[in-house]
């Protein structure tokens, strides 16, 4: 018996999927969720990188059938998906391999009890930096950065008030904290300043 029952993509899904329908990126996610998480576990042995795999597969595949207007047929979305998957494991395979090799364990920095993917409290120079490349955001992604990071709440309560699931909102965090680090990019200073990828993550724990 299958862990997932097959689910048949038409054109009208991914024509939905395509323009940024909540209900159909939903069940998406949802129903690529559960498959994604058993190929990546079984390749993959941090919980942490799984999970990275999974949204950035799931970013990927979004922003491509935006950039292009869709697919030329509907049944391939899952061939697809899959392709985008094993190219973000190639990636990931290659990282942390580079990383094992130039990386000695005794120089890796040190995080703090809890800090996890989703996790980000910034140094104080970097405040200002950030709430800049977080005002560039479409109103959603800066109500929900704002909502879990400055405000601290909790994700159950930000849920509630979204309308969505703690799998949806992963998506929906992974998303808009690309979004501030391509802001970041954009606006990063010159030798000697502080970069953008001097912002540091501690603390807040994972949905």
């Amino acid at each position: 018996m299958p862990l997932v029952q097959r689910f048949e993509f038409d054109a009208a899904y991914v024509d939905r999927l395509t323009k940024g329908d909540e209900g159909t990126e939903r069940h998406f996610t949802e129903y690529f969720g559960d498959l994604l998480t058993i190929k990546l576990r079984s390749r993959l042995r941090s919980p942490s990188l799984v999970e990275d795999a999974k949204q950035e597969t799931f970013l990927r595949v979004l922003t491509t059938l935006r950039r292009k207007g869709g697919l030329q047929s509907a049944g391939s979305l899952g061939a697809f998906v899959n392709t985008t998957c094993n190219n973000v494991l190639f990636e990931t395979y290659r990282a942390e391999s580079k990383r094992r090799q130039n990386v000695p364990e005794d120089d890796a920095p040190l995080e703090a009890p809890g800090a996890s993917v989703e996790s980000t409290l910034l140094d104080a120079d970097e405040h200002e930096r950030v709430r800049h490349a977080i005002a560039e955001l479409p109103a959603k992604d800066r109500q929900l950065l704002h909502a879990l990071f400055f405000e601290e709440r909790d994700k159950d309560d930000i849920c509630r008030a979204m309308g969505v699931d703690r799998q949806y909102l992963r998506v929906l965090l992974h998303r808009a904290k690309g979004r501030v680090r391509d802001a970041l990019a954009r606006t990063a200073p010159g030798p000697g300043g502080p970069s953008a990828g001097s912002v540091t993550a501690r603390g807040t724990s994972a949905p």
